[in-house]
């Protein structure tokens, strides 16, 4: 059995907001797999959900570029190892290079748009700052007739495409602000994956206030907590951010408009970051000069 260490009880804790026992317990159980701890504590406590995992190894920002007509937008990824480098005049102005390669490639094929030139740039950029700079991912979003394209990118660090038929630039770029802020898993309801679905349903079986239930109860209380759980991570279904009297939806429509999808990227995003000692790290440092 593995042991189970202090940071590992700390992250589960500041993902579920429960005590240092149970989630210590709960670890324990598991072998420190967090995941599967999350799973088990929300069948075994009812607790509804819990934070992603925000240990991430790149920094970086996320870029945009849509079309003036809306007819397509591209989004990129481009990463440094510290955020100090990130907010660097040097950084952000290759990114923005980048970003207009990308865009007048409309290419989602990283080392192709990358080749030749912009790599020796980046090469460069390397030796200048002394920092792993690497362009992570790109994604092209073409609007179908008679739709468009808006972005919203927040910080540098979150970025976001959306698709609307109909409606206008502004709303779109409104859209993108609330999926920036909110981070709904799916655009519309009937677009969330069947087999998580199926996960849903049997965390909410496995819950202590199932037990016991005749079937056909059961059942109705699983199909109304799935509903809720379908508005809660459906982006047309939710409150918009701005009026949260309307849904997005409703939002949207009021403008003539109706949501078709959207894509969001944040900086360093399922990349687990490895932890320094910075203080340490620097006294090695010295020991050796």
């Amino acid at each position: 059995m593995a042991a189970i260490s202090a940071s590992q009880v700390k992250e589960l804790r500041e993902r579920t907001g429960l005590g240092m026992m149970e989630c210590k317990k709960a670890l324990t159980e598991t072998d420190g797999d967090i995941e599967q701890a999350i799973e088990n504590l929300r069948k075994n406590s009812g607790l509804k959900a819990a934070k992603k995992a925000g240990r991430t190894a790149a920094e970086g920002v996320v870029v945009t570029r849509v079309a003036e007509d809306g007819s397509y937008g591209v989004m990129v990824e481009i990463n440094s190892e510290t955020d100090f480098v990130a907010r660097d005049d040097n950084f952000t102005a290759f990114a923005e290079k980048i970003a207009d390669a990308f865009f007048a490639a409309k290419s989602e094929d990283v080392a192709a748009v990358m080749a030749g030139d912009l790599e020796t740039a980046r090469e460069q950029l390397v030796q200048k700052i002394g920092e792993n700079i690497g362009v992570r991912r790109s994604v092209v979003v073409e609007a179908g007739a008679g739709n468009l394209v808006g972005a919203y990118v927040h910080g540098g660090r979150i970025g976001v495409l959306t698709e609307l038929k109909g409606g206008n630039a502004e709303v779109a770029k409104d859209v993108a602000m609330h999926v920036a802020a909110i981070n709904p898993a799916v655009a519309r309801p009937e677009d969330m994956p069947q087999e998580q679905l199926d996960a849903e349903k049997a965390i909410i079986l496995a819950q202590p206030d199932m037990a016991g239930k005749p079937e056909q109860i059961a059942e109705k209380m699983v199909q109304g907590r799935l509903k809720k759980y379908l508005a809660e991570n459906s982006l047309t279904e939710q409150p918009f951010v701005k009026n949260p009297d309307q849904s997005v939806a409703e939002f949207v429509k009021a403008a003539g408009g109706e949501v078709v999808g959207f894509t969001r990227f944040e900086v360093g995003e399922g990349i687990e970051k490895e932890e320094v000692d910075f203080a340490k790290e620097v006294m090695e440092q010295a020991k050796r000069s």
